[in-house]
């Protein structure tokens, strides 16, 4: 399935990328976070659905997704 000629696999790339280059538009901290978490989230499964999946893109993504989890959870900031 394509839209423009681009493979929706390819889209989820491109919204995964968009909602990270977003997140650092933000003022926030938290929202960077949070914004920033969305794209990581788009990037794993961009990662998974890649042939052969891409496992740096997984795990890169994982590991900052997890970063920004822990600091919007995190208490007493």
């Amino acid at each position: 399935m394509e839209f423009l000629g681009i493979s929706w696999i390819e889209w989820i790339g491109y919204a995964a990328m968009a909602t990270v280059l977003t997140s650092f538009l933000m003022k926030s901290v938290n929202k960077l976070r949070i914004v920033n978490s969305f794209g990581c989230l788009l990037f794993v499964f961009y990662g998974f659905v890649l042939q052969p999946i891409s496992k740096p893109i997984i795990i890169t993504n994982i590991a900052i997704f997890s970063i920004n989890l822990y600091y919007i959870l995190k208490k007493g900031d």
